[in-house]
């Protein structure tokens, strides 16, 4: 999504290859981190087994894979809304999703493997679809970016964790 309103981006070094470290990405349960897991919980969010392929159950859907290189996630709705208002997307329709009212979301996970390390970058860009839903995503966005933050640094470093010790 090269047009955006919103963007959160991070990323950390992890010694290891991009295999590794793509495999534990995909093995990555959210309740791993009790942090992750509690925040969840406050948002209603179900806090069973889930890996980002499971995140289907919360609408989110899979838009584009690279092996190794690549995972990208799309979501589309009313996130400033208390139940969300979550349209049915998937990699055909998403990137004409053009309704009023709403926002798209894309949360992408590259690797960049070089010398033996691998750069695990993730990105979540945001894009609001009129200048209401600009307004209503920008206040929400106000309180929730640093708990959106501090989920993505959790899932980073336990991806680190996982693919250093070969964990998986």
């Amino acid at each position: 999504m090269p047009v955006y309103d919103f963007e959160e981006k991070h990323e950390t070094i992890v010694r290891a290859s991009a295999e590794t470290v793509y495999a534990a990405l995909n093995s990555f349960d959210f309740n791993e981190s009790m942090i992750i897991r509690w925040l969840f919980c406050l948002r209603g969010i179900p806090t069973e087994k889930m890996t980002l392929r499971e995140m289907r159950r919360l609408r989110f859907e899979m838009l584009g894979e690279s092996e190794n290189r690549e995972l990208l996630l799309g979501l589309a709705g009313r996130f400033w809304t208390i139940r969300g208002d979550l349209q049915k997307i998937n990699s055909d329709n998403f990137r004409d999703f053009n309704e009023k009212g709403f926002a798209k979301a894309v949360w992408d996970f590259s690797l960049d493997e070089a010398k033996g390390e691998t750069r695990l970058t993730t990105e979540t860009r945001v894009k609001c679809l009129d200048a209401e839903s600009r307004r209503s995503f920008g206040f929400y966005w106000t309180f929730i970016q640093p708990f959106s933050a501090l989920i993505r640094k959790e899932i980073l470093k336990t991806i680190k964790r996982k693919a250093e010790n070969t964990g998986l």
